[in-house]
């Protein structure tokens, strides 16, 4: 049987992660961190995305990792245009939408032009995109809204989201098109979706929409008071989108984004901090008893997945106000680069990749 050697690349905001697998084996992971002295140089983070290969390609060669016996490279998929969830070849379109950044810009969008970059000079070796954050499988009645032209999205985390899903079915004997689910994965942004038999068919928008508050995100809002603040004059556009995404949240609250230091200061006997806590595990709750609803009660689960699962604080919380009406299960962390290289030799292995 062959043994597939396959590269998986996410970049982030401030840091470039990467993996070497041999199938299902980690050989190496490695995170570059950028400082904004470095970043600052790059009118547009596209821009960022040759300074981000080379040093991809120089820790791998210091690693004596021959670039010839990659099968595939794997990138983050970026803010790409609504698709169904699965693996997609790396084409020029797409390369296309993120260069012009057509649905926006965003550290994501260099996974899929690094990954096509770095393949197209090894014999044979293919690029792909996995699950990226604009899958979009919402059923029609999820994306209507109050107002016709605010037509519901659907962004949000699905990498975690599907290999979590996966990997809770395969514990459990069985497989994610069988199953009904509700997971939340739990981090910078929250994203709370119902999984109905294989599809996201609902899920709050997690960007800068609607939903829980987070650690830097404020969730829905009274909008009512947000359209008043818009034209008080006081602040600018890009300072009300910051206060949305960034500076919401607990770090509006408690002037920290790291949820595990806002509940040693609770902990400690800071009461607002307390508060707060609570206030964002009952958000996360009450946004779990909606995708209950949206599933008719039929669930066999209720994950929780992401950084923040880590918290004991906030997972008692949620767990206490949901396990009435569903068994809990609990997936601390997030596993994109294996999930990455998982699709990666899914592919290998013959399943047929999408087009964008």
């Amino acid at each position: 049987m062959n043994m597939y050697k396959i590269l998986s690349i996410n970049p982030g905001s401030t840091s470039t992660k990467f993996a070497v697998y041999e199938d299902k084996k980690l050989i190496c992971l490695h995170t570059i961190r950028h400082s904004g002295d470095e970043l600052k140089i790059y009118e547009h983070i596209f821009d960022q995305f040759e300074f981000r290969k080379e040093l991809i390609l120089k820790q791998l060669e210091k690693d004596e990792i021959q670039l010839d016996d990659f099968a595939a490279i794997v990138g983050r998929g970026g803010m790409l245009r609504p698709i169904e969830s699965g693996v997609y070849s790396v084409n020029s379109r797409m390369i296309s939408d993120v260069r012009n950044s057509v649905i926006g810009e965003h550290a994501s969008n260099l996974g899929c032009v690094i990954a096509h970059e770095i393949a197209a000079v090894i014999p044979g070796c293919k690029a792909f995109i996995a699950d990226p954050v604009s899958v979009d499988e919402l059923q029609d009645v999820a994306r209507i809204s109050g107002l016709p032209g605010f037509k519901r999205r659907s962004l949000f985390h699905a990498l975690n989201h599907k290999a979590i899903a996966r990997k809770y079915a395969a514990a459990n004997g069985t497989t994610y098109e069988k199953l009904n689910l509700v997971i939340a994965h739990l981090g910078g942004g929250i994203s709370v979706a119902a999984h109905r038999l294989g599809k996201v068919v609902d899920v709050n928008q997690a960007l800068d929409g609607y939903g829980p508050f987070s650690p830097e995100r404020s969730g829905t809002l009274d909008t009512g008071a947000l359209v008043r603040m818009c034209f008080e004059g006081k602040y600018t556009q890009t300072e009300i989108a910051r206060m949305l995404v960034g500076n919401g949240g607990l770090m509006a609250h408690l002037g920290t984004n790291e949820a595990h230091v806002a509940a040693e200061r609770a902990e400690q006997g800071d009461k607002y901090a307390r508060l707060v806590l609570e206030a964002m595990a009952y958000s996360v709750a009450k946004e779990i008893g909606s995708m209950l609803a949206v599933l008719h009660g039929d669930v066999d689960a209720v994950i929780l997945t992401g950084g923040i699962a880590y918290n004991q604080f906030i997972i008692n919380h949620i767990t206490k106000m949901v396990s009435h009406f569903a068994k809990v299960a609990v997936y601390p962390g997030e596993d994109e680069m294996g999930a990455l290289a998982m699709a990666g030799l899914r592919v290998l292995q013959g399943e047929m990749p999408k087009e964008y």
